[in-house]
């Protein structure tokens, strides 16, 4: 069989190579059609499949960890120690017990390698792989985009151009000239040697160049990066990419999730989550913006629901980068420590992608202006004003009020309305000025 190198794969290959593992096609048949050589389909699908991590009970894949009640595994004093190992948070039981029994499928670890195929993949509850040809060319980028940063010249390479660019630099030539005349013998690009002396790697400095130290620093760089960015640590697995990639196989329910405040004071901030599947908002009035406040929402929640109702009601929470949201272990986690919700945030000034929470809000300045207090209102006052604009009927809803769309044998949501007192207004009676708190006093 005769193949031909082409290059690297593009998108165009990738798609066929998905088009392929969907049919059932071994790597053989589809590596003729693209023109590679098996092995490079098989070694791009096992480098950019994407993995689809389960919500496992307590975090661990093992049989026995609904019923497990072992302590002190790692050393420690059971006396001392009031966890059970499952849910210790420092040491992982699985990698130290003799009776860890995992549940993992073992199919993705043979050819196809991916689960695209697979018959039981959508009630499958195990860790999953997909290969996707848009995430799998995205992840190719991205992967050569970072082998291509840092310094990429050998010793020898690194002090000929040093010692070159040094000596006209300080005979007052620019960068620009020095590059016309020696391009030939520079390993590097004119913009790669800017960036080499941005970075401090060559004896001259950007205080060398005069027009680098003429030009004012952009304002973005000006001011440094804001506080709420500094530490993104709190992103990792959490970004919307991430989102996009755990929602691309799941059927699970997305709560999009931000804050409302008055005006530029302490005081009180209304907490807002949205349901996508009928837009139902709620809105949870807090003594302050702080993430303690927004756990014990949450908190409040599970307890009145109970833990397997909020679970099944809440399972994914989509929310912007609000310093009151960047604790997602507090908001993730039960008091037991079982995982009871999934967090993923928006990019940083794309409020675009959480559109439904964003358009949602301009119900509530119909009777809360910007720029009024929220200090003077209480939660019945936030209940009620949930009421009416969940009353209110859409044109995107087919003409039906989002209270309209819930089922008569939906358990879970009925406990929800329950708890939080949520009630559908008449059509006529829905009121969205700003005197509708005094109308019912």
């Amino acid at each position: 069989m005769n193949f031909m190198y082409k290059g690297q794969l593009d998108l165009t290959d990738r798609i066929t190579i998905e088009t392929g593992l969907c049919k059932g096609e071994s790597f053989k048949k589809i590596a003729k059609r693209i023109g590679r050589y098996p092995s490079t389909v098989s070694h791009e699908v096992l480098e950019n499949r994407t993995y689809i991590r389960n919500t496992y009970f307590a975090g661990k894949d093992c049989r026995l960890v609904r019923n497990c009640r072992k302590k002190g595994m790692c050393g420690a004093d059971e006396y001392a120690c009031h966890y059970f190992c499952k849910h210790c948070r420092g040491v992982n039981c699985t990698k130290i017990c003799d009776k860890y029994q995992s549940v993992a499928c073992r199919k993705p670890e043979r050819p196809p390698y991916v689960c695209n195929t697979c018959k039981e993949r959508k009630l499958c509850i195990k860790d999953k792989y997909i290969y996707s040809a848009q995430y799998a060319d995205a992840a190719s980028s991205r992967r050569r985009s970072e082998s291509r940063q840092g310094i990429r010249l050998t010793d020898e390479q690194k002090v000929f151009v040093d010692k070159l660019v040094t000596r006209l630099v300080r005979k007052g030539q620019p960068l620009t000239h020095i590059y016309a005349e020696h391009e030939a013998e520079m390993p590097i690009s004119l913009r790669s040697l800017y960036n080499y002396i941005d970075a401090g790697e060559l004896t001259i400095k950007n205080i060398d160049l005069r027009r680098k130290t003429s030009y004012r620093q952009r304002r973005k760089n000006a001011k440094g990066v804001s506080k709420g960015f500094a530490n993104l640590k709190y992103r990792e697995g959490r970004t919307y990419e991430d989102f996009e990639s755990f929602m691309k196989y799941s059927a699970l329910s997305v709560i999009e999730m931000d804050t409302v405040k008055g005006v530029r004071e302490k005081g009180k901030r209304l907490l807002t989550m949205i349901f996508r599947d009928n837009s139902i908002m709620l809105m949870f009035l807090m003594q302050d913006g702080s993430s303690s406040s927004v756990k014990m929402v949450f908190d409040f929640l599970e307890r009145g629901l109970g833990t397997e109702r909020f679970v099944r009601l809440f399972p994914v929470f989509l929310t912007d980068n609000g310093s009151e949201f960047k604790r997602p272990e507090d908001l993730k986690m039960t008091e037991d420590y079982l995982i009871r919700t999934n967090i993923f945030y928006c990019d940083p000034m794309a409020s675009w992608q959480k559109p439904h929470i964003e358009k949602n809000h301009e119900f509530i300045r119909y009777v809360i202006p910007r720029g009024k207090s929220l200090n003077p209102y209480t939660q019945d006052d936030m209940t009620l004003l949930m009421n009416h604009i969940n009353s209110t009927r859409r044109q995107s809803l087919g003409n039906k009020a989002p209270y309209e769309l819930i089922n008569e044998d939906d358990e879970d949501m009925w406990a929800l309305f329950n708890l939080l007192k949520m009630d559908l207004i008449p059509p006529d009676e829905v009121h969205l000025m700003p005197d509708l708190f005094l109308k019912n006093k």
